[in-house]
């Protein structure tokens, strides 16, 4: 079963969400800002992207703004960075989805196409 973490007034969101029940793809939404990734979760989220904690973050939201963390991103021991990524949904690139098959942060139809 696929989990799509998702926030309602994200725009990608809504464009996973519209594109995975256009394709009749079964998945479990869960509300990325009351209930954030697992560490379990971003650890293997954080496999996917080979290590790249960057790619787990929301860039350009204003949690990522406010905490600076442009700058102290790149001090942060993966420990500290997974475990903020876990106390603040924010933070987390979205959407996030994990799924036996495969795991990725963001919608881009065309990558999505190719994955499902």
């Amino acid at each position: 079963m696929l989990t799509l973490y998702t926030y309602k007034q994200c725009g990608s969101c809504q464009k996973a969400v519209k594109f995975l029940k256009a394709h009749g793809i079964a998945f479990t939404e869960v509300p990325i800002r009351e209930q954030p990734p697992s560490l379990e979760a971003l650890n293997s989220m954080l496999a996917t992207y080979k290590g790249e904690l960057k790619k787990l973050f929301n860039v350009s939201g204003g949690d990522y703004r406010a905490l600076d963390l442009k700058n102290k991103l790149a001090h942060l021991s993966t420990d500290d960075a997974l475990a903020l990524l876990q106390s603040n949904g924010n933070l987390v690139k979205r959407p996030f989805v994990l799924s036996p098959s495969f795991n990725c942060v963001g919608f881009n139809e065309e990558q999505w196409s190719s994955l499902l």
